[in-house]
């Protein structure tokens, strides 16, 4: 049965950047699944499945301009010290709070007494994304509003920081309106190679 859009399809998966794999569905315990089509996965990942079968295996690379796209250092900033967690130290990574409640996973690249340096861009930004892909079941069609890339929920923790994305978001002027750094992220990457990983970092908040 060919992937058509609106299908539920359940995939495994390994993503490879720079040579290192940072990823895979192997590491979760199950197939990655998402609706196909409809943007709950970067455009290059996204595609690729929607071409294939069941049984079908692939292997293909994203472009930043399909994945995360390139960074962008308008998305560094500098907030006061006191506006982070208290324990709150260098290379972590936090949840800065949005207008409309949501927050975006930030890092936090260099720590002093009185300031902070926090970069908003996806770790996975400028890179090129390898994946092998299985397509191991497609389901049922369903109903689903075009998200213009937001991922949605799925079954398994987010991996470690370090793990390149998939997961498109769609946040860019958002970022432009940060207003708080409170509450901390529990995703903990901002798009942590899996596919249909949740890119708000409010896991906390859900």
């Amino acid at each position: 049965m060919a992937v058509e859009k609106g299908h539920m399809v359940k995939v495994e998966y390994t993503l490879t950047v720079d040579g290192e794999v940072v990823d895979s569905s192997e590491k979760h315990g199950q197939p990655l699944e998402f609706a196909a089509g409809v943007g709950q996965v970067v455009p290059g990942f996204d595609a690729a499945v929607c071409s294939m079968s069941v049984d079908e295996e692939k292997e293909f690379s994203v472009s930043p301009q399909d994945g995360y796209g390139e960074r962008d250092e308008k998305f560094v900033h500098e907030v006061p010290a006191d506006k982070l967690p208290a324990e709150a130290k260098e290379g972590d990574t936090i949840g800065v709070g949005m207008p409309d409640g949501n927050h975006i996973p930030a890092k936090i690249v260099k720590l002093e007494a009185d300031k902070a340096t926090i970069d908003m861009n996806p770790p996975m930004a400028g890179k090129t994304l390898n994946f092998k892909v299985k397509l191991v079941e497609v389901g049922d069609k369903v109903e689903m509003p075009e998200q213009g890339g937001c991922c949605g929920g799925h079954g398994h923790d987010h991996g470690d920081e370090e793990e390149g994305g998939c997961c498109k978001s769609d946040d860019s002027e958002k970022k432009e309106e940060s207003c708080s750094t409170e509450g901390g992220c529990e995703c903990g990457e901002g798009g942590c190679g899996n596919p249909n990983c949740k890119c708000k970092a409010d896991k906390k908040e859900e």
